[in-house]
């Protein structure tokens, strides 16, 4: 399964050649089951955002209307799909950003531990999602190098931040912990915070230092496609019991409604 609409059209060789060459925009991603998405207005809130930082200027109602149409337009008779909404430069660069969606296959949750290898970086802009990624996909390719899965950013002070594509939750055997850095706030991230406030899971968000991960007991990756794949081991320490983390993460995560696109 596979498309690619601008605008609610398949573009045309040059504006595929335009797009191919000129990377500037912001996106979201999201995985739609049966028509629907959790954390949906998370996700317009986020392009809504984005376009105020990189394009200048907010939406109105009509404007998310017309973005939920062109969603759907993109899906087309699909029901479970991978799906990314992008914001790009039109041709005029005085006119309006225009809206790129890419559809794919969905993509299952990986129940796989992850071996991370933690990478001193931090993303430009890091409170959006944007199409500035070779440093993280740099650090990516170079844990793999290393025999890694992944890579965990740590930025000045030690401060732990996020992973590549992904939040990152610790347990210290009372709580779930999220690190308090300059970090995407994954809507996954947001939408299991409310979640564990409703159900009482017990939960913060404060700094974490690279060298106290020995002290923590279990860690997770958590983003659109995971709500807590655990995470084995972050250099060389070794976490045995991520149960209690993914339990946690999990239980809450089956609370969060699902939104018609």
């Amino acid at each position: 399964m596979l498309n690619l609409e601008l605008n609610g059209r398949v573009p045309d060789l040059a504006e595929t050649q335009r797009l191919a060459t000129h990377n500037y925009g912001h996106f979201t991603s999201m995985q739609v089951r049966d028509g629907r998405v959790r954390g949906l207005a998370l996700h317009l809130a986020r392009l809504d955002d984005g376009n105020e930082t990189f394009f200048g200027g907010r939406g109105d109602v009509a404007d998310e209307l017309r973005l939920r149409e062109l969603i759907k337009h993109a899906l087309g008779p699909a029901r479970d799909a991978s799906v990314r909404v992008a914001y790009v430069p039109a041709a005029d660069k005085r006119a309006r950003p225009e809206v790129l969606v890419s559809v794919s296959d969905p993509i299952p949750a990986s129940g796989s531990a992850l071996r991370i290898q933690t990478r001193e970086y931090q993303r430009d802009w890091p409170e959006h999602k944007h199409a500035a990624t070779m440093g993280l996909s740099y650090a990516h390719r170079l844990a793999g190098r290393d025999g890694f899965d992944d890579a965990l950013f740590v930025g000045p002070g030690e401060n732990i931040s996020e992973g590549s594509t992904w939040n990152v939750a610790f347990w210290d055997g009372e709580r779930v912990l999220w690190p308090e850095a300059p970090v995407l706030k994954g809507v996954t991230m947001v939408l299991l915070q409310v979640a564990m406030t409703m159900t009482g899971v017990p939960w913060g968000i404060r700094p974490v230092v690279r060298g106290e991960l020995p002290d923590l007991l279990a860690a997770a990756a958590v983003n659109s496609i995971s709500s807590a794949r655990p995470i084995e081991s972050i250099d060389d320490v070794v976490f045995t019991d991520s149960a209690a983390l993914t339990d946690a993460l999990e239980t809450a995560w089956k609370t969060v409604p699902w939104d018609e696109i």
